[in-house]
């Protein structure tokens, strides 16, 4: 997760507080996905940003697991996230989050 986008969600979960955000993820590849998502909920394992050793406990989705599409319309769901769905690895990222989620504190 770029720097910029670490600051917005701190600066985010401060105003809303950390128990109102959920974070949508849409990288490509598990791994990303994972880094992403361990960034908002124990901090960033890089050390490189404002969230380094900052344990937010965001709540955090893949757009292509099930309780995202089972939330937004099917037509808007294959209009704009449907061939993302057909060329990545489904299982791969949604492993990746439920074990990454182990550490949201507001689901």
């Amino acid at each position: 997760m770029d720097l910029e986008n670490q600051k917005r969600i701190d600066s985010l979960a401060g105003e809303y507080g950390a128990e109102n955000i959920v974070v949508l993820l849409g990288a490509a590849e598990a791994e990303a996905s994972g880094l992403a998502a361990e960034t908002v909920t124990i901090g960033d394992p890089t050390y490189a940003g404002v969230l380094a050793g900052v344990e937010l406990g965001l709540t955090v989705y893949h757009v292509l697991e099930e309780e995202f599409k089972s939330a937004v319309s099917p037509e808007l769901f294959e209009e704009q996230i449907g061939m993302m769905e057909m060329v990545l690895d489904v299982p791969a990222i949604t492993e990746e989050m439920v074990t990454v989620r182990k550490n949201c504190k507001y689901l």
